[in-house]
């Protein structure tokens, strides 16, 4: 799918006036909108297209919305795809509590405000192009591995075939050929077989009690359930198994072997081919991992946007885009710095530069303090909550007027990173009767996804905010990611309560 290429949004309502109305209102968003009059008709179109969106009234006859949601969502390819309730009525919290857990990720009241419900609609079809983007990056990746994999076993035939391509391969010190008298015993290995399994012609004796203390403990049986396969008349048999080199490193080989009879069909000779796959194995290895980590960091990523994009609030349309889009900026300009790092995790002082970056102007802001390499999780936590902090000085603080001043400084002490925001010489302050989102926002990540503290000391001459932060907390990326979503859900049931909040 391109950036360019339209996708489908569902809308899905009884009343044919209401979905005109909806069809007027998205109509700019310049994406191909289809109709459904009914829970039933929305279902048979799902059963035969994609669609990025599913806009859906709560009350309807016949399957209500919920019962409608509850239906995709046990289809398995709509199980990640946005579902936003429409309801004229007042929904109570258990309601909005079903609704979530039916699928929404959303509630849009009515009286419908148009450029709300394009904000809305607009933000969950990018992601749904980006989600598209990341499954066809990964089916190439995949695509790429089993290429690559043909190939090598289209080398490996043809190395069997070959006497010369064997030869360069010898010679490469890649594969190696050895034959056994399986009258008398004898063995014979060439140069490249003993190259391989990393011993010394002049002094190894080969024989089945010292190939066998070569083999991986694990792969003994391989040999044994080659030996039987001949014995029963086998012709040829290939395997894959792990060596032990004497100086203890593992390889992965490829074995080949052909058995040679004589008038009566008994076995008299066995000749084989051994070919070191071990790069092959590694890179299959690597490139799984790597297949994973995408997957999990992308879900990862667009869990942190859903949310960002359900628990934002604003007095209208236009603050509504421009919190979300801030929010979304700073988690880009994080992601970033991670990726340059290869995810190994992020300074903090250019964390902090490219979060102030916008602001950095008029010399009203200094920062310093010790350099601290922070993890992945914490560094992507602390990006939102700096966010916050300095949208909320440029709104009413001491970043709001030219005289403000703002200093950050941060230290460690027992493993504990110890972050002080102070503001001064801006607009007298005065502490809130009640905190904003952005406030709460800061205290859910800091508290509760990162197991530190957040303190705001309102001064009349500028705020001061001591975060704290626990450095060594995460032992595996999964369980930060558990965190972060268990930080959204408080920061989401604390601002629940007033209908307009503050950034």
């Amino acid at each position: 799918m391109t950036d360019h290429e339209k996708v489908d949004i569902l809308l899905v309502d009884d009343q044919p006036a209401k979905l005109l109305a909806y069809e007027v209102i998205l109509k700019e968003l310049g994406e191909n909108l289809v109709v459904a009059t009914s829970g039933r008709e929305a279902l048979e179109y799902l059963l035969k297209n994609e669609v990025a969106v599913i806009l859906v009234d709560v009350c309807m006859p016949e399957l209500d919305g919920f019962e409608l949601a509850a239906m995709i969502r046990e289809h398995p390819r709509f199980q990640k795809t946005a579902m936003i309730f429409i309801s004229a009525i007042q929904v109570s919290d258990l309601d909005r509590l079903r609704g979530y857990e039916m699928g929404a990720v959303d509630y849009v009241p009515v009286p419908v405000v148009p450029e709300v419900l394009r904000a809305k609609i607009r933000v969950f079809v990018d992601l749904y192009r980006k989600t598209r983007q990341l499954e066809r990056f990964n089916a190439e990746l995949e695509d790429r591995v089993r290429a690559r994999t043909r190939e090598l076993e289209y080398s490996n035939a043809r190395l069997l075939e070959s006497e010369q391509r064997r030869s360069l391969a010898l010679a490469a010190g890649r594969m190696g050929s050895w034959d056994w008298d399986w009258v008398n015993g004898d063995w014979m290995w060439d140069e490249g077989q003993f190259r391989i399994f990393g011993v010394d012609p002049k002094t190894f004796t080969v024989n089945p009690d010292n190939v066998r203390a070569l083999l991986h403990p694990e792969d003994v049986h391989e040999l044994r359930k080659a030996i039987l396969q001949f014995d029963k008349g086998v012709k040829s048999y290939e395997t894959e198994f792990r060596i032990v080199r004497p100086d203890g490193e593992i390889r992965w080989l490829f074995g080949t072997a052909a058995a040679t009879t004589n008038a009566a069909g008994r076995v008299i000779r066995v000749s084989g081919v051994t070919v070191d796959i071990t790069e092959r194995k590694r890179a299959e290895e690597r490139q799984t991992l790597l297949t994973r980590e995408v997957d999990h960091r992308a879900k990862n990523a667009l869990a942190l946007a859903q949310s960002i994009v359900r628990l934002t609030r604003g007095e209208n349309a236009k603050s509504y885009m421009q919190a979300v889009e801030g929010r979304i900026g700073a988690l880009a300009r994080v992601h970033t710095i991670l990726s340059l790092s290869s995810w190994q995790g992020a300074e903090i002082t250019k964390l902090v530069d490219e979060e102030l970056a916008p602001y950095l102007v008029n010399d009203q802001i200094v920062f310093g303090g010790s350099n601290v390499q922070l993890q992945p999780a914490t560094a992507q936590t602390l990006a939102m909550a700096l966010h916050e902090l300095v949208t909320n000085s440029a709104k009413y603080g001491a970043l709001s007027t030219l005289t403000g001043r703002l200093a950050i400084n941060w230290k460690v002490e027992a493993d504990v990173l110890a972050i002080q925001w102070e503001e001064r010489d801006g607009p007298p302050v005065v502490e809130p009767a009640s905190r904003g989102f952005g406030t709460r926002s800061v205290i859910a990540s800091i508290e509760s996804q990162l197991g530190g503290r957040a303190e705001f000391d309102w001064r009349r001459e500028g705020l001061i905010c001591r975060l704290s932060v626990p450095l060594k907390q995460y032992p595996a990326s999964r369980q930060a990611g558990n965190r972060q979503h268990a930080a959204l859900a408080a920061a989401e049931r604390a601002a629940e309560a007033p209908k307009v909040a503050t950034q």
